[in-house]
């Protein structure tokens, strides 16, 4: 594949000086309509060492207006990128709508150069492309442009990088030490990238190989390439992606209005002793594991999903009262800011994710793509139909890190929530609580409680069930999400050991 971009092709520098200015302004003439666009645009600089990625990096910051474009270097692995799934470090740099953002380094280098050097096995690497392709495609269907450009240099220019330092000369002064160092394994960085750039080069998201023996060449080459992208995008819809193949499933549309939560047992009671008792042991249970996962180093995260008035805050306020302050946050999830909204609906909620040993509660979470999205209309089908595969995803990366991940529904019944509906208006420091919101989504019950069957069918995996809560006695269900809780962190702790922290 590498061998078709070896023909050694130039441009002059007469040519250059010509082209340059109709292509800057065309440039900039598209990144001003990708400005009242809604979608963004991923630049991806991989390829090989020494093939001058800073200086195209330089050259489209040069050609480009600062204003809507901004360079992440994925470069040192700091101690919280490490204590965090991989993707993190790139969702948390993740360009909004309307700008451009160039990924210098990506997803795409730490399995490539794990590879070569033996630090993962061949079933790890193709596993690592397949989720890249995933995630390429997830983004794409949600809009994204994404731009993947490879520069390469032939075995004979890599061989001279890999060449004493002391005999540079004017054209290799400035090659780095990593790249002399992988330079030495040339043919096996070739073999390995040449097979991602095979696995990952989709119609959605191609792949564009560049030479980049001549600088001229290149920079304006690499330019043209996002140029002709932009004004393609631009001018047409975005491009079809075809939804990766669903998961076997038992049947989700629930037979004579029977559902999953039609299992929950909610006549269920607890004894006011009974609960201090058990309640009093699960929290003392729960502190100790807290402490031991910190040492460990193992997160926690811990999200809720329920009906209004099922009791959510009750049941936070008695996990919170059993952790140190300094090991958790509460995220409470409302509806997206301008800032969410210009950004793909998981971003939110992997910025959030915690330090090793750390915990965050989510006080509703990226379940609301399938729930209120989807009930509401706020989401087209399209789009929460394709979100079950996407949280998936997201919730396997997680656990793959060794997060320990509690899922939590609380349900009530309709007469029980009409109570505390009730309660509420009559109740001066409970008012707030609620809204007409509150009683527009109870005229929706059935329409809900089919979202959330299938919410529990499609994402209830082997490494993140769900908990559903029997919540018509508060109490029993303050016990059962904290029995969950440290059952989940145990389980965390015993199948993984935990990694010791540095």
């Amino acid at each position: 594949m590498f061998e078709a971009a070896e023909l050694g092709r130039s441009m002059s520098k007469a040519e250059y000086d010509a082209a340059v200015p109709a292509l800057q302004t065309k440039l900039l003439e598209l990144q001003r309509q990708l400005r009242a666009a809604s979608f963004p645009v991923f630049v991806i600089v991989s390829g090989v060492e020494g093939a001058g990625k800073s200086e195209v990096v330089n050259r489209l910051h040069e050609w480009l207006d600062a204003r809507g474009l901004r360079t992440v270097s994925f470069f040192d692995e700091t101690d919280e990128m490490r204590e965090r799934p991989a993707a993190w470090r790139f969702w948390r740099e993740h360009p909004p709508r309307g700008t451009i953002g160039v990924f210098f380094g990506s997803w795409y280098t730490r399995p490539i150069v794990d590879h070569v050097y033996e630090r993962i096995d061949e079933d790890a690497f193709e596993r690592a492309m397949a989720r890249i392709t995933a995630t390429e495609a997830m983004l794409v269907a949600d809009g994204a442009l994404i731009v993947k450009l490879w520069f390469h240099l032939s075995r004979k220019t890599q061989k001279k990088l890999a060449g004493h330092p002391r005999k540079a000369t004017k054209s290799t002064w400035k090659v780095t030490p990593l790249a002399r160092r992988y330079a030495k394994r040339t043919d096996v960085f070739r073999g390995v990238s040449e097979r991602a750039i095979q696995r990952t080069d989709a119609p959605h998201a191609p792949w564009h190989v560049v030479e980049a023996e001549d600088r001229r060449y290149r920079d304006f080459t690499a330019a043209t390439i996002l140029c002709e992208a932009l004004e393609r995008r631009l001018a047409g819809p975005k491009p079809a992606v075809k939804p990766p193949a669903p998961a076997p499933a038992p049947p989700i549309r629930a037979e004579r209005g029977q559902t999953v939560l039609d299992r929950v047992d909610l006549a269920a009671r607890v004894e006011d002793d009974d609960y201090r008792r058990r309640l009093d042991a699960l929290q003392r249970r729960v502190f100790e594991l807290a402490w031991m996962a910190h040492g460990r180093g193992v997160s926690s995260l811990v999200l809720f999903e329920g009906w209004d008035a099922a009791g959510k805050g009750g049941a936070i306020r008695r996990l919170t009262s059993a952790l140190d302050a300094r090991l958790f946050r509460v995220v409470p999830i409302a509806a997206p800011t301008d800032e969410e909204r210009a950004q793909h609906y998981l971003w939110r909620f992997w910025r959030h994710l915690p330090r090793a040993g750390n915990w965050a509660i989510y006080d509703r979470s990226w379940y609301g793509r399938v729930l209120v999205e989807r009930v509401e209309g706020f989401a087209p089908e399209a789009d929460w139909s394709r979100a079950y595969a996407e949280i998936n995803d997201f919730e396997a990366q997680l656990t793959e890190h060794g997060i320990a991940l509690t899922k939590v529904w609380l349900h009530i019944d309709k007469r029980e929530q009409l109570r505390r509906f009730r309660e509420r208006e009559k109740t001066a420091w409970k008012a707030h609580k609620i809204t007409a919101e509150d009683w527009r989504n109870r005229e929706k019950w059935p329409a809900y409680a089919q979202a959330v069957h299938e919410m529990v069918v499609r994402t209830s995996t082997p490494g993140a069930p769900w908990t559903l809560v029997a919540g018509n006695d508060k109490r029993v269900a303050r016990l059962q999400v904290l029995e969950a809780v440290a059952d989940h962190l145990e389980r965390s702790l015993d199948a993984r050991g935990g990694r010791k922290r540095k």
